[in-house]
């Protein structure tokens, strides 16, 4: 142990991205001694986002980086997850409770901003340089050499890539795998709760679209909303509340109380992609990880969860080998299957979700509601019964 840990504080690790899996590989990399730097291509680390709903998987790899405790103390953890039709009746129901006590804490919330506030802190701000776009990369003399936007340049003896679903490295690495437009586009944001007395993360699926409602800590309810589209659509860009007012006029009044408490400055619009799964994550000296390898559509609630797997797994497996390369190797070996399982299935549920004819609608939904309750078992012994070494 003494020789590697030894070997390993002689290396010097470049991670691009300072987002949920950048940061947590730096926890990793800093439990194992490793020295390493963080460009963010942000000009400055700040309160975006909205909010995120976790797995039990990913509070399990928090408790490996050791900061269980402080993202649960940041959070809100939820008694159930429902769907319910537009007219509110319920399509299906997971009691959390009961899914938190055979797998550990599931159906936790959390803002994205607090999340990142403690992953930021235990990473070492130290260690992150702001205003740094990495654009390309070459090696010589066996470093790596970050060149950026800036026409700087910087060193290291590996690259770990975290930039996210358009990083320009990756698309160096492989030119072919570019975003996938899902096929709808989504609005969020984050509003306060005061009289709500909402207490389970719900959405309600119908024929103008699907919104999902979700309690935050701090008296705080993070909605989001998914509309099928065309790619970039313009008229929808220019969407305000009163637009999504209309739409959804005649869907329960939740949604309706929900949208009037949001002023306009606060919605957050994007189309939904995700990266079609790719085969390959290590590269040498490179390795392709969170939404940079495997960016996937938010339908099971597993993107920053498998980001936060990455770190766990890649942080274990270079602490049993000291060669850094072969342990990008193995690390691929031992994430594509799992990663592909989730990109493939959320897109799947995506497409689901989203069906707006009537017959389909009412098709879908008595399926869902003659489903047993083992049928989502087995998805969420795969998701949960997770091994990290």
């Amino acid at each position: 142990m003494g020789i590697l840990i030894k070997k390993l504080t002689d290396m010097k690790i470049a991670i691009l991205g300072a987002g949920i899996a950048g940061l947590s590989t730096g926890i990793a990399l800093n439990k194992l001694g490793i020295k390493y730097t963080i460009y963010e291509a942000a000009e400055k680390i700040g309160p975006v986002g909205a909010g995120l709903g976790l797995g039990a998987n990913a509070i399990k790899a928090f408790k490996e980086l050791g900061i269980e405790n402080e993202v649960i103390k940041a959070g809100r953890i939820l008694s159930a997850f429902s769907i319910y039709d537009e007219n509110g009746k319920i399509i299906t129901r997971a009691d959390s409770l009961k899914i938190s006590a055979k797998y550990g804490i599931d159906n936790f919330t959390i803002h994205r901003y607090s999340l990142h506030d403690v992953l930021l802190k235990n990473a070492g701000p130290e260690n992150v340089i702001c205003n740094k776009r990495c654009v390309d990369y070459y090696e010589s003399n066996n470093k790596i050499y970050l060149k950026f936007s800036d026409n700087t340049e910087a060193e290291a003896d590996y690259l770990i890539v975290a930039d996210g679903l358009n990083s320009p490295i990756r698309k160096k690495l492989l030119p072919s795998s570019n975003p996938r437009f899902a096929g709808y586009t989504c609005w969020r944001a984050v509003v306060p709760a005061e009289g709500l007395n909402i207490n389970e993360a719900m959405e309600i699926w119908g024929s103008n679209g699907r919104i999902g409602i979700v309690p935050l800590a701090n008296n705080q309810i993070y909605w989001f909303l998914c509309i099928n589209s065309i790619q970039n659509n313009q008229s929808m860009r220019a969407f305000k509340t009163k637009d999504l007012l209309e739409r959804f006029i005649d869907y329960p009044q939740i949604v309706k109380d929900v949208l009037k408490r949001t002023d306009d400055s606060k919605l957050i619009w994007g189309d939904i992609c995700d990266l079609k799964p790719i085969n390959s994550f290590a590269f040498g000296k490179v390795l392709l990880i969170g939404d940079a390898g495997h960016a996937t559509t938010p339908n099971l609630g597993q993107g920053a969860c498998q980001a936060v797997e990455d770190a766990v797994v890649l942080g274990k497996i270079i602490h049993r080998n000291e060669n850094i390369s072969e342990a990008f190797t193995e690390f691929e070996s031992k994430r594509l299957k799992r990663t592909h399982f989730v990109v493939n299935k959320s897109w799947q549920i995506g497409k689901v979700a989203q069906w707006d004819k009537g017959l389909a609608i009412k098709f879908r939904n008595f399926i869902l509601r003659s489903l047993p309750e083992s049928f989502n078992e087995k998805q969420l012994e795969f998701l949960y019964n997770v091994n990290f070494d």
